[in-house]
């Protein structure tokens, strides 16, 4: 039997893109929390948003409305105005 793989993305060469830098610091930022609507993702999140507010840094709380497409644009353009940087939970 033979198999055939295939790349859902249909990139045959995917763009390179540099990250961007790193905060020294979050003082004085605002830290996006986005949940990507999977089980226990809250929990990461609630317990980061602890830890985050117990060092005075200010926290914004966003969730996909599903884990199995992306975001919506309107979503990221609230996150990208709203926020200096984002966590983003991944759990099961």
């Amino acid at each position: 039997m033979t198999h055939t793989l295939m790349d859902p993305t249909s990139e045959a060469s995917p763009e390179h893109r540099e990250p961007l830098a790193r905060p020294t610091s979050l003082e004085g930022l605002t830290v996006g929390l986005l949940d990507i609507s999977k089980p226990r993702g809250n929990i990461f999140l609630d317990r980061i948003e602890d830890l985050l507010g117990q060092q005075g840094i200010k926290t914004r709380r966003y969730a996909k409305p599903t884990f199995t497409r992306v975001a919506p644009v309107a979503l990221k353009q609230q996150i990208a105005t709203e926020c200096d940087l984002v966590v983003e939970a991944l759990a099961d």
